[in-house]
């Protein structure tokens, strides 16, 4: 089965099983059922019961005001056309316009038929019944996002070490160079690890919180401040002046490369209230440069911190909710 999707089986399965259901009990139209399977099945479980409710109450409409509609008018094109402009406006107003298509299919049974008495309405209910069971039945089986997750997690978390590790070599060698691609890379391992994380969320229907997406939102908290912190870099790092402060900063850099995976920021912490102690007592700047070097720098240790912030924070609710 190569190349053919998880959804797409559940699909092809769902609609077999519902007209087969639908024609053991002798309904007619039981094709319709397979077409109600096709017509709800989302990807997630919480997409797939929206759009059942939608589709179921917007046939139900359809089926009861266009049998009444049929009876009273007569069973002609006018009236169909009629009753399709009154009706489309009725969906949107009630919000269930994405059961326009279902619903005029239940319609165009009726008129097909001529006939609008108990046993055609209920024939249509039940199918319409058997096709949402069905479709619920089949998007039950939601595969686990669990390891795919946990893929995307190491490696943004190795995306971030090796941007970190760049930060502390081009602190530490003003000749160093690196063209910042990793910042563009795991951005983009975000965005497709939240999309994945968001399906996990939707596949859960009595559980609204997901610790993998929190995650996730921390790591693009910290990548925008990983972003702002490039153009400084850049400025300090090809300036020729030897201040004590940036290979301090340096190795602040280069511990949090090496523990971007762990929660506790303890080191990282501590050596960014050492710098800070330093600060305190080097002597001023003697130069408009070496202020300006300074400040940048005293800029990079303020960002480190809240980068620092944000993961403790988060890994510290991880454990409270453990």
């Amino acid at each position: 089965m190569v190349g053919m999707g998880y959804r797409t089986i559940k699909t092809a399965i769902g609609a077999g099983l519902a007209i087969w259901i639908a024609s053991l009990f002798d309904l007619e139209f039981s094709s319709f059922a397979a077409i109600i399977v096709i017509m709800c099945i989302e990807k997630t479980k919480k997409r797939t019961l929206h759009s059942i409710r939608k589709k179921f109450f917007a046939s139900l409409l359809s089926l009861l005001l266009g049998s009444i509609c049929f009876e009273l008018l007569g069973y002609h094109p006018f009236v169909l056309t009629l009753f399709i402009l009154f009706f489309v406006p009725l969906l949107v107003k009630a919000r269930i316009q994405e059961g326009f298509v279902t619903s005029i299919v239940v319609l165009l049974h009726i008129y097909t038929v001529k006939e609008a008495n108990l046993e055609i309405l209920l024939n249509e209910l039940f199918i319409i019944l058997i096709g949402i069971g069905i479709a619920l039945l089949v998007n039950s089986i939601m595969p686990s996002f669990t390891n795919e997750i946990k893929k995307y997690r190491t490696e943004i978390e190795h995306k971030f070490s090796v941007i970190l590790y760049q930060f502390s070599l081009l602190l530490k060698d003003s000749e160093h160079k690196w063209d910042g691609k990793e910042v563009s890379d795991v951005e983009n391992i975000l965005n497709e690890a939240k999309n994945i994380a968001i399906q996990d969320v939707e596949n859960h229907l009595l559980r609204r919180e997901n610790k993998h997406y929190y995650y996730l939102e921390m790591r693009e908290d910290q990548l925008e401040i990983l972003k702002q912190m490039v153009g400084i870099i850049s400025i300090v790092s090809s300036s020729a002046l030897d201040v004590k402060q940036r290979g301090m900063l340096a190795d602040i850099f280069l511990n949090i490369s090496q523990h971007v995976d762990s929660g506790d920021t303890t080191i990282a912490l501590k050596l960014v209230e050492e710098y800070e102690e330093s600060i305190r007592e080097t002597e001023l700047p003697k130069t408009r440069e070496e202020f300006e070097i300074r400040a940048n720098l005293f800029y990079l240790n303020f960002e480190i911190k809240n980068y620092l912030i944000i993961k403790k924070n988060i890994f510290k609710r991880d454990r409270l909710s453990a």
